[in-house]
Parts: structure tokens; C-alpha cells; sequence
């Protein structure tokens, strides 16, 4: 554990330093530094004999005369890292240091503190020992409880909740676990109002820019008060782990009111960094364990679905193996579900799409629990996770229930379709496919019901359903293959967007016109060669109709 010291700042607040009426001179940016030890010293040369951290005390009696002695003495100090310089007044100075003193402290930002009144040097320095050993006991003390309590929480397998708000209990602070989105999956607002912490929390959290300190992950940013520090295992980062420090409320003021000190923020304590890492360490472990344990069980879960929709297994192991799991499939309203992502551009097999798919599989699994509801969950392609929901209760509010926690942050990102329900294991392959045809007909229907069912597939989704029938493709052919012929001969004339602007604006030549960004001679002169190539009347309704279920299934067929 990093050792844990006093600040020069805390130091002036001692008692011991008050008696002798301090004034800050210079150096006002460093007093945050730590102080390592206290000498005291009364030559010039000290500089060799320090190893940086120390609070330097001396009368000044030993220094040199001249100003480039006065500066060389401070440089030194600065060079080898001096924490900060106390000088007593009296004996060598008398009103104050000298300004060169105290300019080559402040260009160096080392803190310049000038005693007014005669103080006992050594009761300064035996007040800063035992403020070093007394914080090192509270602090071990308050580590060893951090590590004894997340210790129990791993062993309990404590939800990221629990953990979260453990964390803040011990800390007193706000905490907020986020994914890598910037989603926020836990948090605890320690008593704050929950609104204030999490408004417009995606904008504040790219704010954060707490860079690393020492070979650590943990950095603090004080710009925004926030300790940060990565959550994960096995090199995967899947969150960050967020602890608000309330900095400006442990300010030690020492100074009298009228001297006009301004105020800086104090870092974190070490024991917050040890108490965030620890936490973080419980998520990312708890994560693993879960996902170990869950990674069997779904693979037991993809087994049984996969027997249901191919036969491989009798219907009766099936259900006897779902039983060993827990599942009940006997006697319950059954209904096939697939959620599938909607974002095309997550490629199959690339590393983000397993990963996006794996995280999809945690989430159904997920609104399952939440929904009080349970059933096989397992991926069904490459971008979808099918379950068999076994439904307590009513179907339709098991299936509102589970839509609504499956969706809960993220419902733009996920279509959710639902096959017809039955009462028997042995109809269940016949929901489960349904299920998996109105997910793909869906994909083309981005304003659809919450959970599509068959009935809301529409038009272009029945299409995409018998997109595989020999019919349908011979009835595209039959009816635009002459067309479809001429615009392979003629690529830069092709009439193929003509017709299919003017049926998707209702037949109206004078919108559709403009729609295709032509003048109304042009367009019409356009639609009398379709007619022609075609050899129909594009006033016909009739005709018009099957030219625009074509093209629709002809679509369907692409898609």
C-alpha cells in the first residue's frame, strides 16, 4: 500500500505551526504535496543530504548572504524535491524572507511559509510524525475493512448492485458503474438526489479525463471530482467504475479570513483508490464467475432448442433435461421468441459482434429474471438469441413484461418477435420458427409494435416469408422480367425506379414527377415505353397492383 502522509497544507494547520503565525509567501500550488518527513537545517548545502517529501525548517541564520546564494539554496531544494520550506522570522530575517527568496519558491511552486513568532522546532516536528503514524493506522485499518467486505461480496457472488452500493456505503460517496457506452448499469447516489448525479450522465461521463497515475489504472480528474478506474478481466474492459470525490469539502483552512487564501482541491485519499480497485476487482471476478457458470448452462440451453427444431432428441428428454435445469415445460403456454440486433453494420464473426452477441444473450437471460418469468435461451444465428419463454399467467402481459426489461436502455437497438403460442412442447418447434420468419420479415418494418407477431408482418413481411416459394419467384419473372431485361441492356436508361416511383406515390404522374426530379413529358414519355416493354395499362388498377406486389417481393428476394 502506498504509505500515507500529510499535505504541507494540514501541516500549517497544526497547532504546533498556528503558534507561530504563518503566512504563505509563495509556492500556494503546492501545497497539496505530501510531506514525507520534517528536518531542520541551518546550512546551505541540506539539498544533498534529502531524498524529496521533506518539510524544511531553518532561522536562516546558515544562508547565504548574497541573492544568488539565497536562490541557488531554494533551487536545490525545488531540484530534489522538497515538499515545502518554513522559515522562522527573527533571527536572521527579521520583517520578512527576502523577495528573492520568495520568487524563485513561487517559480518553482514550492510552498514558502515565513513564522512570525519564535516556534519550537521540534514540537513541529514531533506533531507531523504521529499525524504520519496515526493517518498510516487509519488508513490500514480502513483498507483492511475494504478488503475483508469485498472479499465476503465476491465470496457471496453479490450482484454489481450490492457491489456499487457497498462501495459508496464505505467510501461515502457517490459511485456509478458504466459500460463502455457510457450506459450506466448501477450507481448509488450516497444520499445526493439520484436526478442530479445521473442527468445527462452520457455528456458528463466524456468529460471525465482522469489520466493514470504511477503504474496504476486509477486516475483521478479534478476537474470534475472524479476518481476512475477500468473494470475487467482476461485484458477485456467491459465498464468503468466512477467514485465522486467531494474535494472542496475536506479543505483544511488555516489562514485568517482577511489574508484572502484561495482554496484548492485536495486529492483523493489512497485508501479510496485501494477501496474503488478492490470493488472493481469484485465486478469484473463476479462477471466472470457468472459468465462461466452461465456459459455451461447456456450451452445446455442451445442444445435443447437446437433438438427442438431439428429432432434430435425426443421431445420427452428434452423436457426432462430442461426439468434438470430448472425449466418447466410441461403443462405451460409456450411461446417461441427471437431478439435480434438491429445494428447491420456489427459484421458476423468479427470480435464486436460476438461480444455484442454474447452481450445480448446476457440481456434476454436478464429480462427473463426481471420479468419473473423462465425459459431455453440460446443465439440462434449470428445476430439473434431465440428463447422458448415457458409463460406464467396470461401470454400476452409475460410477453409486455419481458419486452419492456429486455428493452429498458436500449430499445432502439433490439426487434423483438414472438411466435404464436401453444400449449404442447411437441408444437413448440412451430412457434420457435414463426418466431425466427417474423424477426427476419420485421427487419424491414423499422416502426412495428413493440413485440411483432405474425399479424403485423404486413405486406412486405409476408413476402419475406415465402421468399423461398418457387411461386412467388416465378411470378416476379412473369411479371417484370421484360423490364428487368431491358434495364440490364440499357444501365444508364433504366426504367426500373421510374415504375417504382410511380406506384409508391399512388399512381399520381404529376408527384411522382417530381419525386423522380423529371419534368412531367419526360415522365410520361417514360411510362408509355414500361407500358410498352411490358405490354400493359398502367391505368389499370388491377395491373398496377400486381407490378407493385412484385416489386415488393422482388425485394423481399434481395433482402
Amino acid at each position: 500500500m502506498t504509505a500515507v502522509f500529510p499535505t504541507v497544507r494540514e501541516v500549517i494547520a497544526l497547532d504546533s505551526v498556528r503558534i507561530g503565525a504563518p503566512r504563505l509567501v509563495a509556492g500556494e500550488t503546492g501545497l497539496d504535496r505530501p510531506v514525507r518527513w520534517v528536518h531542520s537545517a541551518e546550512v546551505p548545502d541540506i539539498a544533498t543530504l534529502l531524498r524529496g517529501g521533506e518539510l524544511v525548517l531553518t532561522t536562516g541564520i546558515g544562508l547565504p548572504a548574497d541573492d544568488a546564494g539565497v536562490r541557488a539554496f531554494v533551487n536545490d531544494l525545488a531540484e530534489v524535491g522538497v515538499a515545502g520550506l518554513i522559515v522562522e522570522l527573527g533571527r536572521r530575517y527579521t520583517a520578512s524572507v527576502p523577495r528573492v527568496m520568495a520568487a524563485a519558491a513561487q517559480k518553482a511552486g514550492m510552498p514558502l511559509v515565513e513564522l512570525r513568532r519564535p516556534t519550537p522546532f521540534v514540537q513541529i516536528t514531533e506533531a507531523v510524525h504521529a499525524l504520519i503514524v496515526d493517518a498510516q493506522l487509519a488508513e490500514l485499518r480502513a483498507t483492511e475493512q475494504i478488503h475483508q467486505r469485498f472479499t465476503e461480496l465476491s465470496v457471496e457472488g453479490a450482484e454489481p448492485a450490492e457491489v456499487v452500493h457497498q462501495a459508496a456505503q464505505l467510501a461515502g460517496c457517490p459511485v456509478v458503474l458504466e459500460n463502455l457506452a457510457r450506459q450506466v448499469l448501477a450507481y448509488d447516489a450516497a444520499g445526493d438526489r439520484a436526478e442530479m448525479l445521473l442527468d445527462g450522465w452520457e455528456q458528463h461521463s466524456r468529460r471525465v479525463k482522469a489520466q493514470p497515475s504511477g503504474s496504476g489504472r486509477t486516475g483521478y480528474d479534478p476537474d470534475t471530482g472524479w476518481l476512475v478506474t477500468p473494470v475487467g478481466a482476461r485484458g477485456q474492459d467491459w465498464g468503468r467504475l466512477l467514485l465522486r470525490w467531494p474535494a472542496s469539502g475536506r479543505d483544511v483552512s488555516w489562514e485568517e479570513p482577511d489574508a484572502g487564501l484561495r482554496v484548492l482541491p485536495t486529492a483523493p485519499p489512497t485508501r479510496l483508490t485501494i477501496l474503488l480497485e478492490r470493488a472493481a476487482s469484485t465486478l469484473a471476478l463476479g462477471r466472470l464467475i457468472r459468465r462461466d457458470a452461465e456459459g455451461l448452462e447456456r450451452q445446455l440451453h442451445g442444445t435443447l432448442l437446437s433438438a427442438l427444431l431439428d429432432h434430435s432428441l425426443p421431445v420427452s428428454e428434452v423436457a426432462l433435461r430442461a426439468a434438470a435445469l430448472g425449466i418447466q415445460l410441461e403443462r405451460r403456454r409456450l411461446v417461441g421468441v427471437v431478439v435480434r440486433l438491429r445494428d447491420e453494420s456489427l459484421a458476423a464473426g468479427t470480435e464486436a459482434g460476438q461480444a455484442a452477441l454474447r452481450d445480448l444473450a446476457d440481456a434476454v437471460s436478464q429480462a427473463l429474471r426481471e420479468a419473473k418469468q423462465t425459459g431455453l435461451t440460446s443465439a440462434v444465428d449470428d445476430r439473434a438469441v431465440g428463447a422458448l419463454l415457458a409463460v406464467r399467467g396470461e401470454e400476452e402481459p409475460a410477453l409486455e413484461s419481458f419486452a419492456a426489461a429486455l428493452r429498458r436502455g436500449r430499445a432502439d437497438t433490439l426487434l423483438i418477435a414472438a411466435g404464436s403460442g401453444v400449449d404442447s412442447l411437441r408444437e413448440a418447434r412451430r412457434s420457435l420458427v414463426e418466431a425466427r420468419q417474423v424477426a427476419q420479415a420485421a427487419r424491414h418494418d423499422p416502426t412495428g409494435p413493440v413485440v411483432h407477431r405474425l399479424p403485423n408482418v404486413g405486406l412486405p413481411g409476408l413476402l419475406h416469408l415465402l421468399r423461398d416459394e418457387p411461386r412467388l419467384q416465378t411470378f416476379v419473372e412473369r411479371q417484370l422480367g421484360a423490364l428487368l431485361a431491358y434495364d440490364a441492356e440499357h444501365p444508364r436508361d433504366a426504367l426500373l425506379p421510374t415504375l417504382r416511383v410511380f406506384l409508391e406515390h399512388g399512381r399520381n404522374k404529376s408527384i411522382a414527377a417530381g419525386a423522380a426530379h423529371l419534368s412531367r413529358p419526360a415522365f410520361y414519355e417514360r411510362l408509355a415505353r414500361i407500358e410498352r416493354i411490358l405490354g400493359v395499362d398502367l391505368d389499370s388498377v388491377q395491373a398496377c397492383l400486381s407490378l407493385h406486389v412484385a416489386l415488393l417481393a422482388r425485394d423481399a428476394l434481395r433482402g
